[in-house]
């Protein structure tokens, strides 16, 4: 039996993303399709502007089988992080294919560059000679690519492929990949006639635009709820300014050291927004993700200390299953590498209790709040009737 692996935000679901499930049930006709998923705040360090519980039962309409979350300390992390922790999650699952967006729609080229990335022993030394010239890492890995092959990894796709298959070369993981050609600009802020981005749909939801070409009808109910707040870290900006002004602690966290926060702490009363503030302290090598993702570390007490001791994911947590998911549990519970969590239990593991954590910053500002915690404890997993 083939499973097939997708690895996804939501953020929100769209046609791209019914274009890539369809593109995968046309390769692998009747397999179990898995959809990795992260939570409540995403890659880019921002808050999903639906809830995971939202997204969960779009994601069993849309036909996938089984959905399970990617961890907050992954899901929000660099590429490498993110997709580390998503194929962990997809060789325990027993996923035979992992299927994702490219740009590029090149394997051949994908597999060369990891492969150099890997095997070649004067990648890594490149790369510390560019690091110490003062740049940041992607930049540092795409010079040392262009040093060796004249080619480099620069669209964002592309770049999460391209970790994917360095995790699973890594592990020596028997899971095959497959690149579907990505039509639009995962950037873009505009509208297509028919696949826009995430990121342009979130801004014509705020601007109150029509968007019914752009999502599938299903997911139009659910955008219905929160169109009069689309969450952004704009609101989140104001608890974020609190830490700054009255915490005076020697805690560090992912992409924020002592030195940045205390950057922060000098420029918080000479900005107005969230977006000042990234820019006050943003540098030529420190991206704006970067400062955006220390500020959510900050803002949810992810520390050092916390990451150190939560590299590995010790659970699989069910946020949603149909009928067939729910036979294929049934099937691989005993041989799975890591144990299956239906029933969410906070004391179980100090990562479950940081995801509570999560949630409980994540509703300080969303429009469902009280919903979103009680969800967190009695709503999941999802089924979807059988």
């Amino acid at each position: 039996m083939k499973v097939v692996g997708i690895v996804a935000e939501f953020n929100p679901f769209h046609n791209g993303h019914l274009y890539l499930l369809n593109k995968a049930k046309e390769m692998f006709d009747n397999a179990i399709y898995i959809l990795i998923m992260s939570g409540n705040f995403t890659q880019r360090a921002e808050p999903s502007i639906l809830d995971k519980k939202s997204k969960t039962e779009i994601a069993l309409t849309a036909g996938f089988d089984l959905v399970v979350e990617l961890p907050f300390p992954f899901a929000t992390a660099s590429s490498e992080i993110f997709a580390t922790g998503a194929i962990c999650l997809a060789n325990s699952l027993g996923v035979t294919d992992l299927i994702f967006g490219s740009e590029s729609n090149d394997l051949t080229y994908l597999l060369k560059m990891v492969d150099i990335e890997l095997n070649s022993s004067n990648f890594e030394p490149l790369v510390r000679v560019y690091l110490a010239s003062g740049m940041n890492y992607p930049s540092a890995r795409n010079a040392a690519f262009l040093d060796l092959t004249n080619e480099s990894i620069k669209l964002p796709n592309d770049i999460l492929a391209s970790s994917y298959i360095k995790a699973i070369k890594k592990n020596n993981y028997k899971i095959n990949v497959h690149a579907i050609k990505r039509t639009n600009d995962y950037n873009s802020n505009v509208l297509e006639s028919d696949i826009s981005s995430a990121s342009s749909i979130r801004k014509a939801l705020a601007k109150n635009e029509n968007i019914e070409d752009q999502v599938p009808s299903y997911v139009l109910s659910y955008l219905e709820k929160i169109k009069d707040k689309v969450l952004t870290n704009e609101d989140y900006f104001k608890y974020i300014k609190y830490k700054l002004l009255t915490e005076d602690n020697e805690k560090e966290y992912p992409s924020l050291d002592r030195s940045l926060i205390n950057k922060l702490k000098k420029n918080i009363n000479n900005v107005s927004s969230y977006d000042e503030l990234v820019n006050s302290v943003k540098t030529k090598n420190l991206t704006y993700r970067k400062v955006a993702r220390g500020l959510l570390y900050y803002l949810c007490n992810y520390t050092k200390e916390k990451r150190d001791m939560m590299e590995n994911i010790n659970y699989i947590r069910i946020l949603g299953l149909n009928k067939k998911g729910q036979n294929y549990l049934n099937k691989i519970k005993k041989d799975c590498s890591l144990p299956l969590i239906s029933k969410f239990t906070r004391e179980k593991d100090e990562m479950l209790e940081l995801e509570y954590k999560v949630s409980l910053i994540y509703c300080l500002e969303h429009i469902n709040a009280t919903n979103i915690i009680n969800d967190e404890f009695k709503a999941f997993p999802i089924r979807k009737e059988w």
